[in-house]
C-alpha cells in the first residue's frame, strides 16, 4: 500500500509471464493517480526506429510516413501511470531520452523543438538482470537508478504454490462466466495437480490451462482428464491428445468437431504467447489474414489483451 501511494517510479522484476502488468496495474489503481490512465508499452516489441515516436510522439514530415502530427504515449498517459515492459530492450539513444523525461517531466515531439510538459508515474519491468544488462551495456546504471527509485520482485509461480489454489479459482470464475459454461468447481484431484505443476509459464500459463479446461469441460467439474498432459504428466496416448475422454460416448462428427476447436485453440494459443498478442504477427504466423484471426479468436473466446507481455 506504500508502493501504491507514493508517486515514485517503479521497477518490477520477475521472470516473463508473472504477472508484471497485473501487478503495475494493482497498483496504479489503488494509488492517487487511479482515475487517470494507466497506458502499458512493450518496448521490446516495437522497432527500433518506431519506439522514440511511440513513447514521444512525432510532428508531421519529421520522417517518411509521418503525414500527421501524433501524440506519444507520455502524453496519452498525462495524469496517469505509463508502464514501460521490458524496458531493458530500449535502444540507448532512447534511454537517454526517457533518463531527460524522468528528471525534468517534459519531452520533446520528433521532429519538435517545443518542450511538453507531462504529469505521468512511469513504473517499468524486465526479465531480465539489471545488473547484467549493465555491465553488458545494454541499460544505462543511471536510467536504472532513476527508475528503480523502488524495486519489486514477482517470484515465480513455482516459489509461491500457495498462491496457485486462489489463482485457479478466481481464473475459473472469469472463463466461466466469459465463455457461458455451466461449470460448478474444480475437484481435488485437479486441484492437486495444478498445484504440484512446475509452471515454466507462470501466471500466463496457468491463466491459459485454466481457460481451455472450463473450455473443454463436459461434467459439472473440472478434473484431471480436462487439463493438459503437460500438467498432469498422465500419458494417456496419441488418440486422447485432445484431453477430453467423453469425446468418446459422443457421435463421430460431434467429436471431430470438437476435437478440431480444441486443437485450433490450442494452436492459436500457442502463436498468440509467442507473439505476445499482436495480431498481425499471429496471423503470418498461421498463414491466415489479420481478419480472420480476429474473427476466429472472437469465436473460441481469445483476446489478445491476454497474451500481451
Amino acid at each position: 500500500r506504500r508502493v501504491a501511494a507514493a508517486d515514485t517510479t517503479l521497477l518490477i522484476l520477475g521472470e516473463t509471464g508473472v504477472g508484471k502488468e497485473w501487478l503495475a496495474r494493482a497498483i496504479h489503481g489503488e494509488g492517487p493517480r487511479a482515475a487517470g490512465p494507466f497506458v502499458a508499452i512493450n518496448c521490446g516489441a516495437i522497432p527500433e526506429g518506431l519506439l522514440e515516436s511511440e513513447l514521444f510522439g512525432h510532428k508531421a514530415g519529421s520522417f517518411t510516413g509521418a503525414v500527421q502530427d501524433r501524440r506519444g504515449h507520455f502524453e496519452t498517459a498525462h495524469g496517469g501511470t505509463l508502464f514501460l515492459d521490458e524496458v531493458g530492450e530500449t535502444p540507448r539513444q532512447v534511454q537517454v531520452r526517457l533518463l531527460r523525461v524522468l528528471q525534468e517531466r517534459v519531452i520533446q515531439a520528433v521532429g519538435s523543438e517545443r518542450e511538453i510538459p507531462v504529469d505521468v508515474r512511469v513504473m517499468a519491468a524486465t526479465n531480465r538482470d539489471p545488473e547484467d544488462e549493465i555491465r553488458s551495456g545494454a541499460l544505462r546504471q543511471d536510467l536504472y537508478y532513476r527508475l528503480g527509485v523502488v524495486s519489486l520482485t514477482l517470484p515465480p509461480l513455482r516459489d509461491r504454490r500457495e498462491d496457485i489454489p486462489a489463482l485457479v479459482e478466481n481464473y475459473f470464475d472469469i472463463y466461466r462466466a466469459r465463455l457461458g459454461r455451466n461449470v460448478l468447481g474444480i475437484d481435488r484431484g485437479a486441484m492437486d495437480a495444478l498445484v504440484a505443476h512446475s509452471w515454466p509459464g507462470n501466471v500466463r500459463e496457468l491463466i491459459n490451462v485454466m481457460e481451455r479446461a472450463v473450455l473443454l469441460c463436459n461434467g459439472e467439474e473440472i478434473t484431471r482428464a480436462d487439463l493438459p498432459e503437460a500438467v498432469t504428466g498422465d500419458h494417456p496416448g496419441v488418440t486422447r491428445s485432445v484431453g477430453a475422454s467423453d469425446l468418446f460416448t459422443k457421435p463421430l462428427r460431434e467429436a471431430r468437431r470438437e476435437a478440431a476447436a480444441a486443437f485450433e485453440r490450442d494452436y492459436l494459443i500457442h502463436h498468440l504467447e509467442a507473439c505476445g498478442g499482436r495480431i498481425a504477427e499471429t496471423a503470418r504466423r498461421a498463414g491466415v489474414t489479420p481478419r480472420a484471426l480476429f474473427d476466429r479468436m472472437q469465436q473460441l473466446g481469445l483476446r489478445k489483451e491476454d497474451f500481451r507481455r
